[in-house]
Parts: C-alpha cells; sequence; structure tokens
C-alpha cells in the first residue's frame, strides 16, 4: 500500500475486533465493463488536459466492525430495485440532474448496510486497510451516515473543480468523521476521482455547522 496517511490514520491491515477499514477497488471490477470501458475514455481526456499519464481509477467503500455488528457503507448508482430497506438505504440522491431524479435510474444511493455485502470485495486492491481501531470514532462514523449531502451525482455544485459521486461520499464521511482525508491516497499510480470533492463539502459543511 502506497501513500500512507499521518499517524491518526495508519491504514494497515489489522485483525482488531473493531475498526474501520476502507477498500480501494478498480473502477468497474466485478464484470462492469461499461462503468470500467467509460472509466478508461474519461481518464484519458482528463489526462491529456492535464499533460500527464493516465492513471488506474478507483471506487472506494468502508467497512465498520463494532460491538453491534459489520456495516458496510457503500455509495451506489444505479438503485438497482425498490427494496431499498434490506440493502440499508439511508440516503438517496440524484444523478446528472434533480429533475429525473423521480426515475430510480437517476437516484443513487448512500447504504448503511448491516452485515451487507460488497459484491466486488475481493478485487480490493491490498486488501483491507485498516483505518482505526477506536470503537467510538466508528460509532460515529456510522451516525453520520444519515448526514450524507445528497448532492448531484456527476456535477460540481460546490465550485470543487471535480464532480460528486460514490469516493466523494466516502472522504466526506471520513473528513467529517475526525480523519485527515486528504492524507489518504490510492494506491500508487491510481487516483479516485471525487475524493477532493467530499473533502471540500466536508469542511465546507464544518465552517457553517450544516451538512453541507
Amino acid at each position: 500500500m502506497n501513500g500512507k496517511p499521518s499517524s491518526d490514520a495508519e491504514l494497515t491491515a489489522t485483525s482488531a475486533p473493531t475498526g474501520i477499514d476502507l477498500f480501494w477497488i478498480p473502477l468497474g471490477a466485478g464484470g462492469n465493463g461499461f462503468v470500467r470501458m467509460n472509466g478508461r475514455i474519461y481518464e484519458a481526456v482528463t489526462a491529456r488536459l492535464g499533460r500527464r499519464q493516465p492513471l488506474d481509477l478507483y471506487h472506494t467503500a468502508l467497512e465498520l466492525h463494532l460491538p453491534e455488528g459489520r456495516f458496510i457503507i457503500e455509495n451506489a448508482w444505479p438503485s438497482p430495485d425498490g427494496n431499498t430497506a434490506l440493502r440499508g438505504v439511508v440516503v438517496e440522491g440524484p444523478v446528472f440532474g434533480r429533475w429525473i431524479a423521480r426515475y430510480r435510474p437517476f437516484r443513487y444511493e448512500v447504504r448503511c448496510w448491516r452485515e451487507g455485502v460488497i459484491s466486488d470485495v475481493h478485487e480490493a486492491v491490498g486488501g483491507p486497510c485498516r483505518l482505526t481501531t477506536d470503537t467510538e470514532r466508528g460509532r460515529k462514523l456510522l451516525d453520520l451516515v444519515v448526514h450524507v449531502p445528497a448532492l448531484v451525482w456527476g456535477r460540481d455544485e460546490l465550485g470543487a473543480g471535480e464532480m460528486w459521486n460514490s469516493n466523494s461520499v466516502v472522504s466526506w464521511l471520513l473528513d467529517r468523521g475526525g480523519f485527515s482525508a486528504d492524507t489518504i491516497r490510492p494506491p500508487a499510480g491510481g487516483r479516485a476521482p471525487g475524493w477532493d470533492a467530499g473533502i471540500v463539502a466536508a469542511r465546507t459543511a464544518n465552517r457553517h455547522g450544516t451538512d453541507c
């Protein structure tokens, strides 16, 4: 694992019974060829505009191990069906535009899924990365999930310089939860689009005492 953060969020795997694990999952893992292809096109264009080499793209997810149980925190799109309670959905937001969010294919969901699954977790680079073994920090993160701002996926409503997406949700949670999310970086040669947008949203919320 490269790009380790500062000591308050040391990314090391551990067998401790409680804690927060972060997963770096290659974009389009799990056989989603459409997502993988579009990610490569997007990164090729972005790299060309930025005059740099293309990087590997990552999607992130969290797993909380607490005395109360194990919880998966992940942002997914599109919403597969209307049974959101089954997947522990706590927030739904619009994709591309608020006016079309009444149609399920244009909604994303933030899940806080007790004993849930991350379908492509077996492809995570480096396996689970333990951020902390502190139970209270884990509980704080769990309490924060319902407050994730339902910003428009694929838009930069905050002027952060990049669009809001699944990585934004994870970085927002970590930064609001007391971690220095800007010190947590993906594996060498990769990047997580949307990560910085989540940090901007979190720190704006901290300054103004709001969720966003």
